[in-house]
């Protein structure tokens, strides 16, 4: 029998059809979103002037002297699984694998002050299903 899979990418913001991931970083963190046309075309447009008056900064990819990649360590993992817990402590649904959504993050940062960073608020987004 055959078989076909298809995904389909969701609108973070507000659950329609997205047409493109953007990836972008703050405060070294780097941040992943699936954004419709109009909803990317609307964070670049919010985000021209400071990456106007800004300078690209050089990647600093951690490498292995083989030249292959390098995993996540293990701090990386640890941190993704104690935002996991938090996230499921505080009723936030969270995948047990995969990105953690940016919403996620800021909120476990804002909510443990050991770990909190100057992040303007975030409005909180309600998806209607239908």
């Amino acid at each position: 029998m055959a078989r076909t899979t298809v995904v389909e990418l969701l609108d973070d913001l507000d659950g329609g059809p997205a047409n493109e991931t953007v990836t972008f970083a703050l405060d070294g963190i780097d941040y992943e979103i699936d954004l419709s046309a109009q909803n990317a075309a609307a964070l670049r447009t919010a985000l021209g002037p400071y990456v106007a008056g800004a300078r690209r900064a050089r990647a600093e990819r951690p490498v292995k002297a083989d030249g292959g990649s390098v995993t996540r360590s293990t701090s990386d993992r640890e941190r993704a699984a104690a935002i996991r817990s938090w996230a499921k402590q505080h009723g936030i649904e969270v995948n047990d694998r995969g990105r953690i959504p940016a919403q996620v993050i800021v909120a476990y940062e804002a909510k443990d002050p050991g770990r909190a960073k100057a992040v303007p608020d975030i409005p909180q987004v309600t998806f209607q299903p239908g």
